[in-house]
């Protein structure tokens, strides 16, 4: 149900974000607010109901000085609904949609050991012909792959890990396939 919330708020702020064409400072305040937000203290203070509106009002634009107003105003009301805990959902969420609007896909990159970076570019522009668009990685490293790579964009699994296929082997040889 949150996630659902946060795909409506989000998409809401980016149409407004899109007819102002301000996307790019949209995405930045959405940062500064989830980054503000990110101390648990602050929530919960601010999801207190014994703390007046007013001063959760004044504390906001203080901590806030700089950020849109319409931005501000956007935790005001998810704070008198009750649902300032979708913020950062909200905020991946409209990272998403000004991903897709201008065409960028992001991929998880998982190798057993840290790739370098022009495996990295390579790969890179691999998985961008294989999409139709641009990709940006996220690598990380996990030894328990054994080799290879597993990567992930937009929930396409590409599983050329070292461990997957000694995995299928194991299956083949005991007679079971898949």
């Amino acid at each position: 149900m949150a996630r659902a919330y946060a795909r409506r708020y989000a998409q809401a702020i980016f149409e407004i974000a899109l007819e102002k064409n301000e996307v790019d400072r949209w995405q930045a305040d959405l940062g500064l607010i989830t980054e503000a937000l990110g101390d648990a203290g602050i929530r919960d203070w601010l999801g207190n109901p014994a703390v007046r509106p007013e001063e959760k009002a004044r504390v906001l634009a203080e901590s806030l000085a700089g950020v849109n107003p319409l931005a501000v105003n956007l935790v005001r009301l998810l704070i008198g609904r009750g649902i300032l805990s979708i913020m950062n959902s909200l905020a991946d969420e409209y990272a998403r949609l000004v991903d897709a609007h201008r065409g960028i896909k992001r991929a998880r990159v998982v190798s057993a050991v840290p790739l370098k970076a022009e495996d990295e570019s390579a790969l890179a522009v691999y998985l961008s012909a294989r999409t139709g668009k641009k990709v940006i990685l996220k690598a990380e490293v996990d030894p328990a792959i054994l080799g290879g790579i597993i990567a992930r964009v937009n929930g396409q699994l590409l599983d050329g890990s070292t461990r997957s296929r000694l995995g299928a082997l194991k299956r083949e040889l005991m007679g079971t396939g898949r």
